[in-house]
């Protein structure tokens, strides 16, 4: 089941006893944790018949006390045990797990990695409850996902400024979703968010970004390379080697994918390489300006630099400077 259809289910009222929350994405584990501790009890219910425990602190049996109790002037209770992957003795709680109290919600919030699925405990709460795993959103899927919330915010956004969010936030939803619920606060509903909304309100540059630079790189433009290289030396926390080396990486890797399609339409590539139709279209004109001999040397250059970025064959030169000879190096014959 989907975080959609558990939202939906627990804003009905229809609970389960048991709830496993597990997986390296924080974020769908917090909105389900969240919509249970505002749809299971009313307010005035929640004094006495509400727990929240954290995983390093909490006694297997203060916990399994907790679970056992009844509630008072309710007919449920809620336990929420967060940060669970710090619980060492979840196995220890298999017993309840076989027959859990049918009036407590009993949610386990794992964050950040799965849990084995080869244990006992979550083969139980599978047949007495619900088990959620809570994945990362694939790169390729990313800009989707944040069009597909900003519109649930009542809002639009054009692609750039998707694409900004992206690149600069990568795949941590909690920080993207904070940023645009800023955005929600400062403009009517309805508003199109456009890279200068990004500009002025989150702090990445709308032309001086990981983005542009990738587009410079594209189109052969080294002096607007070289002028994005000195806004990042000038603010050393907007973009680091490594980030550029990976972002040029994919982009050569997709404009050698296109070299051996045997077709051309955008949606069509976009489709075979997973990537906006906007980015297919500048991935395709790329092509005609690196061959894929071209490509194979600039994909050395990238390794070269990726190591260099990590001190292998580098003590003194800056991360702009780096910077600098790699473009010099990916633009030149």
């Amino acid at each position: 089941m989907n975080e959609k259809l558990i939202l939906k289910e627990i804003e009905s009222k229809n609970f389960h006893p048991l709830y496993f929350l597990h997986g390296e994405e924080p974020y769908f584990i917090d909105l389900i944790s969240n919509s249970l501790k505002n749809h299971a009890l009313e307010d005035h219910e929640k004094e006495f018949n509400q727990s929240i425990l954290y995983g390093k602190t909490t006694d297997p049996l203060v916990l399994l006390n907790e679970l056992k109790s009844f509630p008072m002037g309710s007919e449920k209770r809620l336990v929420i045990l967060k940060e669970a992957q710090d619980f060492k003795k979840i196995e220890s709680l298999c017993p309840y797990f076989e027959n859990p109290n049918s009036s407590t919600i009993f949610v386990i919030c794992h964050k950040y990695k799965k849990y084995d699925a080869r244990k006992k405990a979550l083969k139980l709460i599978a047949k007495n409850g619900l088990v959620f795993l809570s994945e990362k959103v694939k790169e390729y899927h990313l800009n989707e996902w944040i069009q597909r919330y900003v519109t649930s915010q009542g809002f639009t956004i054009n692609s750039k400024a998707t694409m900004l969010l992206g690149e600069f936030l990568g795949n941590d939803l909690g920080r993207i979703v904070n940023e645009v619920d800023k955005l929600s606060v400062i403009y009517p509903k309805g508003t199109q968010i456009n890279e200068k909304h990004i500009e002025e309100n989150i702090g990445i540059s709308k032309d001086y970004n990981l983005f542009e630079l990738t587009n410079a790189v594209a189109a052969q433009d080294i002096h607007k390379a070289y002028k994005i290289i000195h806004y990042f030396e000038m603010n050393p926390k907007a973009v680091h080697l490594p980030q550029v080396v990976s972002s040029l990486f994919t982009f050569f890797s997709n404009v050698l994918k296109i070299h051996f399609l045997k077709f051309n339409a955008r949606e069509a590539i976009a489709k075979e390489l997973r990537v906006h139709p906007f980015v297919a279209g500048e991935l395709s004109k790329a092509k005609a300006r690196f061959s894929p001999k071209k490509i194979a040397f600039n994909m050395e250059v990238l390794q070269e630099y990726d190591l260099k970025s990590k001190g292998y064959g580098n003590r003194t030169s800056s991360q702009a400077d780096l910077m600098k000879e790699m473009i010099f190096k990916l633009l030149n014959p």
